[in-house]
C-alpha cells in the first residue's frame, strides 16, 4: 500500500472512532435534555426503567471506550490520534502539489482543464504546520487524561473500584460542556486533516456547535446537517417524543 493510501486509510479510521464517541455522547446526553423538558417523555423513560437505564448506561460507557482509543498512547494501539499525525509528519510528500494532482485527476485518463490553475492555490504544509496539530492534541489529551482517563481505566475497562465514593469523586471532575468541546474537537482536527488531503487547504480546526441546547433552540435546516452529533441529537428527540406519543408543537412548562 502507497504512503498516501496508508494515510486515507489511517484517516478514515480516525474519522470513525470521533464519530462513535460523538454519537454516544450526544445520545446519551440529548435523551437527558429530551427527558427534562418533556414530562410525556420521562413518564415514558420511568415506566420501563430498566431498559432505558441499561441504554444510558451503554452509552456512557462507550463514550469513553472509545475516547481512550483515540487519546491512550498505548504501545499496543496501531490507529490512535498520535499515530495519524506522525505518519502525516514522517511522510510529506503525500501532501505535494504533485501528490495532490493525482488525487484530484482520480480516475480521469486526462489531466482536467482546470487544475493546473488550482494548483497554484494549493497549500503545502510545513514542519510547523504538523508541530501546531500535535499541539493541539496535547493540549486536548491533557483535559482527557486530567478528568477522564481514570473514569475509564479505573471504572468503565476494568473494576479497580468499586467504593461508591471513590466513583463519585471521579466523576465529579467531569464537566459537560468540556466533554462536549472534547469530542467536537476530535471531528474538527479530521476536517482539516481532510481538507488539506483532498483538497489542499491550510489545516485550520473550525469551531463546531457542541451545546445540546443550541441545536435544539438554533437547529441546521436538515439539508445542510452534516454534523453527527447535530443529527444524533434531533433524532434521539424525535423518537422520543414519537415514543411518548407528544405531539411535535406541544410543549411543557419548564422544570
Amino acid at each position: 500500500m502507497s504512503d498516501a493510501a496508508t494515510f486515507e486509510r489511517e484517516l478514515e479510521i480516525f474519522r470513525t472512532e470521533a464519530e462513535v464517541a460523538a454519537q454516544f455522547l450526544y445520545a446519551y446526553l440529548s435523551i437527558h435534555d429530551t427527558a427534562e423538558r418533556h414530562a410525556a417523555v420521562r413518564h415514558l423513560l420511568n415506566r420501563e426503567a430498566l431498559f432505558w437505564n441499561t441504554n444510558l448506561g451503554a452509552l456512557q460507557t462507550s463514550t469513553f471506550i472509545a475516547l481512550g482509543r483515540i487519546f491512550d498512547q498505548e504501545a499496543k494501539s496501531k490507529h490512535n490520534i498520535d499515530r495519524l499525525l506522525k505518519f502525516a509528519g514522517d511522510n510529506p510528500s503525500i501532501f505535494s502539489t504533485e501528490a495532490l494532482a493525482v488525487r484530484k485527476q482520480g480516475q480521469s485518463a486526462t489531466r482536467p482543464e482546470w487544475l493546473d490553475d488550482y494548483l497554484t492555490t494549493s497549500y503545502v504544509p510545513t514542519p510547523a504546520d504538523f508541530r501546531r496539530l500535535r499541539k493541539l492534541v496535547s493540549k486536548n489529551r491533557k483535559i482527557y487524561e486530567a478528568r477522564y482517563r481514570d473514569i475509564r481505566r479505573k471504572w468503565f475497562a476494568h473494576k479497580e473500584i468499586a467504593d461508591p465514593a471513590e466513583i463519585g469523586a471521579l466523576f465529579a471532575r467531569t464537566n459537560t460542556r468540556e466533554l462536549q468541546r472534547l469530542v467536537t474537537f476530535l471531528r474538527s482536527l479530521y476536517d482539516a486533516l481532510w481538507q488539506l488531503f483532498f483538497n489542499g487547504y491550510k489545516p485550520i480546526l473550525r469551531q463546531r456547535r457542541f451545546s445540546v441546547k443550541a441545536m435544539r433552540n438554533r437547529p441546521t435546516p436538515p439539508r445542510r446537517i452534516t454534523a453527527v452529533q447535530e443529527r444524533i441529537t434531533h433524532e434521539a428527540a424525535r423518537f422520543l417524543r414519537a415514543a411518548a406519543k407528544q405531539p411535535q408543537g406541544q410543549q411543557d412548562p419548564p422544570v
